[in-house]
C-alpha cells in the first residue's frame, strides 16, 4: 500500500493507504508515560490514534467520487500489529515482564478504541493481528541468553517466557474482540494470529534450516549483535534470505513474511477464517 503521507489525490489511494510510522506505539505520548513511567522516545506522536486521525482527515480525499460509506464498507482494514513498540521500549529500560503486563490491558483498550471508531464510521471488515512471538526474535534471544536448558522451548529452541508474554497480550487483544464482535454484530471482526503462524516456521527446518539466526548482522550466537547493526561497518548479509525466518534480528525477512501471509490468507491463523468472511 502507498504511504498516507506520499500523495494527495484519490488516484494514488486507489488501491489502499498504509498509515504505519516506524516504532509507532499504540499508547499516545501521555498515555505511554503514565501507563510505563518512562518518557515516550523521541518528540513526535505517531501513535495509533495519531494514524487513525490521519486517516479521518484523508478520507474526503480516498472517497472523492464515492460515498464515504461506500468506501468504508467495501475496504478491508487492518490494524495492527501495533502494541509491540512498547514492549521493545519496555525491554530496553529494563522493565520485567511482570510489570509490563500491567501495561496490556492499556495498550490493548488503545486498539479496541481504534477499531471501535473504524466500525463507527463504517468499516465493516477488520483484521486485528496479534503481537509476534518475540521469544524467537534472534535480538532477544541474544539480549536473553541463558544456560538454563528449562528456558527454552524444546520444539522450537524460543525463549518461553518471552513467548509467554506475546501469548498473554494476544489472549488479552482476544477477548477483547470477542466484546467487540458482541457489540457490532454486523461488523467482521478477524484475530490475525501472527503468533500462530510464526511458530511454525521454527518447525519447518526445510524451508527454513536456520530459523533462530539473523540474515544480516554481526558477530554472534545468533548472527546479531547489540553494537554492530545489519548494514554497518563489519556486518554480513547471508546470500539466502529465503531460508531465514529473521532479517536483522528484529524484523523478518520477505519469506517468513509470506508464509504468515499465506497462513493467515489461507491457513488456520484467522479467527474467524479470513477468505470465508470475505466471500
Amino acid at each position: 500500500m502507498p504511504p498516507s503521507m506520499g500523495g494527495n489525490t484519490a488516484d494514488y489511494f486507489k488501491h489502499g493507504a498504509n498509515f504505519a510510522v516506524a516504532a509507532a506505539r499504540a499508547l499516545n505520548n501521555s498515555a505511554y508515560k503514565r501507563v510505563t513511567g518512562m518518557d515516550p522516545p523521541g518528540l513526535d506522536d505517531h501513535s495509533l490514534g495519531v494514524q487513525l486521525q490521519s486517516f479521518k482527515d484523508l478520507l474526503p480525499i480516498i472517497s472523492q467520487g464515492s460515498s464515504v460509506n461506500a468506501v468504508m464498507s467495501s475496504s478491508l482494514f487492518v490494524v495492527g500489529e501495533i502494541g509491540g513498540a512498547e514492549y521493545v521500549f519496555g525491554f530496553g529500560g529494563q522493565k520485567t515482564i511482570d510489570q509490563m503486563k500491567s501495561w496490556v490491558p492499556y495498550i490493548v483498550a488503545a486498539i479496541s478504541s481504534a477499531v471501535n471508531d473504524l466500525i463507527n464510521l463504517g468499516a465493516t471488515t477488520l483484521i486485528v493481528p496479534g503481537n509476534y512471538a518475540i521469544g524467537c526474535a534472534p535480538s532477544y534471544m541474544t539480549l536473553f541468553r541463558s544456560n538454563n536448558t528449562a528456558d527454552y522451548d524444546t520444539l522450537t529452541g524460543c525463549l518461553k517466557s518471552l513467548n509467554e508474554f506475546s501469548v498473554y497480550h494476544n489472549t488479552m487483544l482476544m477477548k477483547e474482540l470477542v466484546k467487540l464482535r458482541l457489540l457490532h454484530p454486523l461488523a467482521k471482526i478477524i484475530y490475525a494470529d501472527y503468533y500462530g503462524a510464526q511458530s511454525q516456521l521454527y518447525l519447518n527446518k526445510l524451508d527454513f534450516p536456520a530459523p533462530l539466526y539473523a540474515c544480516c548482522g554481526g558477530p554472534g550466537p545468533y548472527n546479531f549483535s547489540t553494537t554492530i547493526s545489519c548494514g554497518a561497518q563489519g556486518s554480513q548479509s547471508c546470500p539466502n534470505p529465503e531460508n531465514y525466518v529473521s532479517w536483522d534480528g528484529s524484523h523478518l525477512t520477505e519469506a517468513s513474511n509470506h508464509a504468515i501471509a499465506n497462513g493467515i490468507l489461507y491457513g488456520p491463523f484467522a479467527i474467524p477464517p479470513l477468505l470465508a468472511v470475505a466471500s
